[in-house]
């Protein structure tokens, strides 16, 4: 998958990386492995393969921190999360409800997409779970770029 589509990374993935940048600093690996209930061994796998794809920095002993590139797609990943979630929530599902579901779709979701709803939407500023920011620099070209000669 081509990373400006959003579709670049499965579910799990989408989740780590969210996970990393909501923790805003280098997380331990076994921080990752106890918040999603997950064997050491897989998130060490996952890691690997988020460091070879550009999305993270591995400093082994220290943990993990979002690269440059990473910071860029994980602000986008949130974006899509609170932007779906509103929509739900504006459809009556609680903001709980919304939450999960979106959770179980989102990363099917492609940018262009997100971009659309967010434009019909009046680019909101506050979703059911957070700020939504609208900065273009997501997803820019020399980003896009950096990450499709790494993969």
């Amino acid at each position: 998958m081509e990373p400006e589509s959003g579709l670049a990374l499965s579910p799990r993935k989408v989740e780590y990386l969210k996970y990393i940048f909501g923790r805003g600093n280098t997380v331990r690996t076994s921080e990752i492995a106890a918040a999603f209930a997950v064997d050491p061994s897989t998130i060490t796998k996952t890691i690997t393969e988020l460091t070879v794809a550009g999305y993270i920095t591995h400093v082994p002993y220290r943990g993990v921190c979002l690269s440059d590139a990473g910071k860029h797609h994980a602000e986008f990943l949130v974006k899509r999360h609170r932007i779906l979630s509103l929509i739900l929530v504006r459809y009556g599902l609680s903001h709980e409800q919304a939450c999960r579901e979106v959770t179980r779709f989102e990363s099917l979701v492609t940018k262009d997409a997100i971009d659309t709803l967010c434009r019909a939407m009046g680019h909101p500023s506050q979703g059911i779970c957070g700020e939504i920011t609208h900065t273009d620099g997501c997803m820019t070209d020399s980003i896009l770029k950096n990450l499709a000669e790494s993969g």
